[in-house]
């Protein structure tokens, strides 16, 4: 069992990502790491920080339940594509670390998600 991204939209060979729960944790922790601020340390994941404090375009992802929660809109989605770009292109110059390779292809298997989902004007479902 995991979870899946995906836009929502009817084409059923538009783009997806899905990782498993313990995969998508780890994922989130890594970015917030790379926004410079741990996940634990947020309200809802252990912490007390509150989320207004973290100045990041990658809130609404970080922020949200594993597989419920609103759907993120389009405009949300547009919000975090220039951020997710920018880990990329700051983090593919180290890529001999294969967990590093694994996180900079999750990111970018996600902008091509969320670039969908900008392009078609439909939202990103948590399923």
């Amino acid at each position: 069992m995991g979870l899946m991204l995906f836009p929502d939209h009817s084409d059923v060979a538009s783009p997806d990502i899905s990782w498993s729960y313990t995969g998508f944790s780890l994922f989130r922790t890594w970015l917030a790491q790379a926004e410079g601020f741990t996940l634990a340390d947020m309200y809802g994941f252990g912490g007390d920080r509150q989320w207004c404090s973290a100045a990041t375009t990658l809130a609404p992802l970080l922020n949200h339940p594993d597989d419920d929660g609103p759907d993120l809109t389009p405009a949300e989605c547009a919000a975090m594509l220039p951020r997710l770009e920018a880990i990329v292109d700051r983090h593919q110059l180290h890529g001999n670390d294969p967990v590093l390779r694994r996180r900079i292809d999750d990111v970018r298997q996600l902008t091509t998600v969320l670039r969908f989902c900008v392009d078609e004007d439909v939202a990103l479902i948590f399923g």
